[in-house]
């Protein structure tokens, strides 16, 4: 789950990580009150959505006066920002973080992910603050500094003050700097989060350590545990469809393409995906039912997958392990008899009661095309596509 900017340094507040004074706003005159509130000379108006890229886009503006405020809010309010985040759909501004102006005088790159090849939690700073950590990881791989963890010790105070060191945070903060980033590692590990991010880290001219931007994401798995991570959660920025989708409890992500997919299993998934591309389509979704998935749920996700008015056709792919291909079967017909199925649909079922699944289907009725691999079935609703639409697939 993703949370906005100013959601994520309120959260750093509690945890006694120094961000700058600001408020969030979703009108022009609420904008206007929080300056007034700000008692710096610079105010900083700030779009809001869940995507980086924001200053590059125009959504972050330098106010000199509390009329500059209004102008900005106005300009920014309802305007869809394009980042390289967001795809060139974009998403519309709908709030504001109007925050006190910060004197800098150095920006740095703080960051804590999960190391999956070490399967430890590890901080990546460096003192190229400001840029993604994937440009300078590319021009300039000399200037990333990564310190792995103990998960039984968590990040111990003098491997922070080693990364401060190894940075090039002034000596005279480098206390500042470990308090810093022992609360930023406290919330990653106590939030569940997947990733804590400040970028920039920034020193001031008058001695403050603060996190002039911050981008925290969570795991959903541990939601359960962080209601309040919860109470954060922005509807308006999150697909309407990948909402219904957490409902029935579907891993499902819209994609750009017209072939819609059902899967059991995220590599499963992923692998659905890439082949259909091979054949030169492309997927509508990723969508995992999961391992265990009813016949009530196989209902829910064709009825996901058909809400998407750029679907032209589905393909399902099912290895029965714990999920079985009969109840799969069942709900694929249950589902194509309510919705009144138009699209072509492909279904490639094997392993636990495949022989079962597949006599369900054939004795449907249903203009339903079987298929006995994975390459056969992707070749197959790629073909049925572009068929229907008297051209390639796109």
């Amino acid at each position: 789950m993703n949370i906005h900017e100013y959601q994520g340094k309120q959260l750093l507040k509690r945890y006694g990580v120094a961000v700058p004074h600001g408020y969030v706003a979703f009108t022009e005159d609420q904008a206007v009150e929080a300056a007034e509130k700000i008692q710096t000379d610079i105010k900083v108006v700030k779009a809001q959505i869940h995507a980086g890229g924001r200053g590059k886009a125009g959504g972050v503006k330098i106010a000199r006066s509390n009329e500059e405020v209004r102008a900005y809010a106005d300009e920014l309010l309802g305007k869809v920002l394009v980042t390289h985040q967001t795809g060139p759909a974009g998403k519309e501004v709908k709030r504001l973080l109007i925050e006190e102006g910060s004197d800098i005088d150095k920006e740095y790159y703080l960051g804590i992910v999960l190391d999956r090849s070490s399967s430890r939690v590890t901080v990546i700073a460096s003192s190229e603050g400001g840029m993604e950590i994937e440009q300078v990881a590319e021009e300039t791989p000399d200037k990333i500094y990564r310190e792995s963890v103990d998960p039984l010790v968590g990040l111990a105070p003098f491997q922070a003050r080693r990364i401060a060191f190894s940075i090039g945070i002034p000596k005279k903060l480098v206390n500042k700097a470990v308090k810093f980033m022992l609360g930023l590692y406290q919330v990653f590990v106590e939030k569940d989060c997947s990733i804590a991010e400040i970028n920039p880290l920034v020193v001031t001219k008058s001695g403050d350590v603060l996190a002039l931007d911050a981008k925290l994401n969570f795991d959903d798995n541990g939601l359960y545990r962080n209601k309040d991570i919860l109470d954060f959660r922005d509807l308006d920025e999150e697909d309407e469809k990948e909402i219904e989708a957490s409902k029935y409890g579907l891993n499902y992500i819209a994609l750009e393409g017209n072939i819609g997919c059902m899967v059991n299993g995220a590599g499963l998934a992923m692998a659905t995906m890439d082949i259909i591309k091979s054949f030169h389509g492309e997927p509508a979704n990723f969508l995992d039912v999961g391992g265990g998935a009813s016949k009530e749920k196989v209902e829910a996700a064709f009825r996901l997958i058909m809400s998407d008015q750029h679907v032209k056709g589905i393909l399902v792919n099912i290895f029965g392990g714990i999920m079985k291909c009969d109840v799969i079967a069942e709900g694929i017909v249950a589902a194509t008899e309510k919705i009144g199925l138009t699209v072509p649909l492909v279904v490639r079922l094997e392993g636990t009661n495949v022989d079962l699944g597949k006599e369900i289907l054939r004795r449907s009725g249903l203009n339903i095309t079987p298929a006995q691999t994975m390459a056969d079935a992707a070749e197959k609703i790629v073909s049925l596509v572009d068929q229907a639409a008297g051209g390639v697939a796109k």
